[in-house]
């Protein structure tokens, strides 16, 4: 357990010094933007195998019992996590997460939530901790729900910081919790390429690992766990 401790440790501490007042700026202007992200993508992947190395070499020590429903919130929120990770980072979004460049809040999934990237992967990562009740999986899929979360506040912070006064009238046309500037009036929902886009890639992601895909990668079958 100490070896997934180390890692899930650095693992967080390489996304967290970015979100640091300043940091990625510096880190930018060091390296410059294109070498920034290179750099930054392959350590990111370095330390994401290296957790999940560690996670299937340590004990699994059982919290609860497993049980059918507890696999269906799985198989129901993860396919939504990955629509709103895949939209979100084909969308141009000045105030979160996207690797598109944007001036201004006009996709249709920035107008659900300004921060969809980040939704995502807070709804993949605990959708993934009922069904594993081990210790080992607890502490991964936590320890990326709880960054995810915090994405939420360092994401609104920087970007306060880089669009300065117009990060008010931008964020007036969305909202941090889904659908809330929708409900609220503020803006109005609108499907548009990248969405579709989004959705296709999910269904057929999705369809993939319910029929032999996630056996493939992870050696458990969604489908079946649901019939405990």
């Amino acid at each position: 357990m100490l070896h997934l401790s180390l890692a899930l440790f650095a693992f967080l501490v390489l996304h967290l010094i970015p979100a640091m007042p300043g940091m990625r700026e510096r880190l930018v202007g060091g390296l410059g933007q294109t070498r920034y992200m290179i750099v930054h993508s392959v350590i990111s992947t370095a330390t994401l195998v290296w957790v999940i190395v560690a996670t299937l070499n340590s004990p699994a020590i059982m919290l609860w019992p497993a049980a059918g429903w507890q696999a269906w919130v799985t198989v129901l929120l993860s396919p939504l996590g990955l629509f709103f990770i895949i939209a979100g980072l084909l969308s141009p979004n000045p105030l979160s997460l996207s690797v598109r460049p944007a001036t201004e809040v006009q996709s249709g999934i920035s107008r659900i939530t300004r921060h969809p990237v980040f939704w995502g992967a807070l709804l993949w990562a605990v959708s993934h901790i009922a069904p594993n009740g081990d210790l080992r999986s607890v502490l991964l899929f936590g320890s990326m729900a709880a960054l995810a979360a915090g994405g939420f506040a360092l994401g609104d912070r920087r970007a306060r910081r880089k669009l300065g006064p117009r990060w008010e009238t931008l964020a007036s046309t969305t909202s941090v919790i889904p659908f809330l500037a929708i409900a609220q009036g503020r803006t109005r929902f609108r499907i548009d390429p990248p969405i579709i886009v989004a959705a296709l890639l999910t269904a057929l992601v999705t369809g993939w690992l319910l029929h032999g895909g996630h056996v493939v990668l992870f050696g458990v079958d969604p489908l079946t766990a649901t019939q405990y």
